[in-house]
């Protein structure tokens, strides 16, 4: 009886896969301030060259370079695990699979794309990166790539994340970062900010704003982001790409697929290569999970809206809350974006993906259950994946169908036990986030004739 399904290094994919080659559609362009698509040599700014072609690539297939290979043989292929324990606690008939993408230094998915970035600024002779995190799995795992191809990182922190994830700050810094606290006074857009609301607890959108900012103001600097962007998801398709290997190995196939999703790196990084099979005329259902506090694709809005705050990123067709929306210092802190990728927008506003919300308390309760069957302490943002999946096994328990589950464990929460505690201690609450503040913060959508 086999519990966990390992590929060996042999078999780490060679290539990327682009879910853009298989969209019924076009990927929207991005639009500046004109309201005219913006041509690819405007993002050098701030990236290099190569990532800039990939964010635009229709090629289906995308060649891994030999040493981000190399850096990614430290912890993957990841393994494949059949949650058999969890099953039996359920009494379900379904075969719940998760990937572990906790195995990794950073203890997530985010060294994934993370790698892959620093190295292609490395090779067009940038030699610092700046950056934002949230709840701190992206900025540690940039720390870290910085680290391993000689880069300079600076990490602009959401607050309320800094404050409540005080060791996910000292492992950026064990790993050669720079973090601060966003908002700062170190960029005009955080001053701004401050000056409205002098206790701001930050959000991503904020955070993007000082890091872009600071890379746009300095020849020596580029931009890297842990989500959102095309070639960010493309990266992440890894995770997917192994997965789908693995449960060949298992001779099984997943009828759904959960994913958490804040700006939508986790859930494409799974279901992408999944969605191929399904355009070619396979039955899977990709399901984005995300926060009830911070409901994009469920309760946002489909247009064009700027990446971050104060308005220096490129508007993107996507489901957003609005730019200015100030999420709740929820703990999953990692799913606090006011938007979401572009391409998983497009796909689930055409109707070939799925999305669902869970309120805190319930993905609190699905992590505890998790540990208590698997053993993994599950992040705070993979716990929306658990909680999903273990709705699906208990319908299934009901229904008496035998359906094959896969989720994404992306993290561990080894330092997320703080919120743990406080669940334990009934401190938590859920958050449903009040129309009315949708609503006034959707009010400041740019207009785009």
């Amino acid at each position: 009886m086999t519990t966990k399904i390992y590929l060996p290094e042999s078999e780490l994919p060679t290539h990327w896969y682009n879910v853009a080659a298989d969209m019924p559609n076009p990927p929207a362009p991005y639009l500046g301030p004109d309201g005219r698509p913006v041509p690819p040599e405007a993002m050098l700014a701030i990236f290099p060259e190569t990532l800039v072609m990939q964010e635009m690539s229709s090629e289906r297939w995308i060649e891994i370079p030999a040493p981000v290979r190399e850096a990614l043989t430290l912890w993957r292929p990841s393994p494949l695990y059949r949650a058999r324990r969890l099953e039996q606690l359920l009494k379900t008939p379904a075969k719940i699979y998760y990937k572990n993408e906790a195995v990794s230094p950073a203890g997530s998915h985010k060294p994934n794309t993370a790698v892959a970035q620093a190295y292609y600024n490395r090779e067009a002779g940038i030699r610092r990166l700046s950056t934002e995190t949230g709840a701190g799995q992206w900025g540690s795992s940039l720390a870290l790539a910085g680290q391993m191809f000689g880069l300079d990182v600076r990490v602009y922190m959401v607050r309320v994340s800094y404050e409540q994830k005080p060791y996910r700050r000292s492992m950026m810094q064990t790993w050669g970062a720079e973090v601060f606290a966003s908002p700062t006074d170190m960029t005009e857009s955080g001053r701004k900010v401050l000056a409205a609301d002098p206790d701001s607890p930050g959000s991503l959108g904020i955070a993007i704003s000082e890091a872009v900012e600071e890379a746009a103001s300095r020849p020596d600097t580029n931009y890297a982001l842990g989500s959102v962007l095309n070639h960010v998801l493309l990266h992440q398709t890894i995770i997917g790409l192994e997965a789908r290997r693995q449960l060949e190995l298992a001779g099984d196939y997943p009828d759904m697929i959960f994913a958490p999703c804040g700006g939508g790196s986790n859930f494409g990084g799974l279901a992408f290569p999944f969605f191929a099979d399904k355009a070619a005329g396979r039955e899977v259902r990709l399901v984005a999970v995300e926060p009830a506090s911070c409901p994009t694709l469920t309760r946002g809005v489909y247009a064009y809206d700027f990446g971050d705050t104060a308005g220096l990123t490129p508007m993107m067709k996507m489901y957003t809350l609005g730019h200015d929306f100030m999420p709740p210092g929820i703990h999953a802190g990692g799913l606090r974006y006011h938007g979401d990728s572009a391409l998983v927008s497009q796909l689930y506003h055409e109707g070939l993906i799925e999305a669902t919300a869970v309120a805190q308390l319930e993905t609190f309760a699905a992590g505890v259950m998790f540990a208590q069957s698997e053993g993994i302490i599950p992040a705070p943002e993979s716990c929306h994946a658990v909680a999903a999946a273990i709705r699906a096994a208990r319908e299934c328990a009901q229904s008496g169908e035998t359906k094959t589950l896969l989720f994404n464990l992306s993290g561990h929460g080894h330092f997320d036990m703080a919120a743990y505690d406080r669940y334990l201690r009934g401190e938590l609450t859920d958050y449903d986030y009040p129309e009315s503040a949708i609503r006034a913060s959707l009010a400041h959508l740019p207009q785009v004739g």
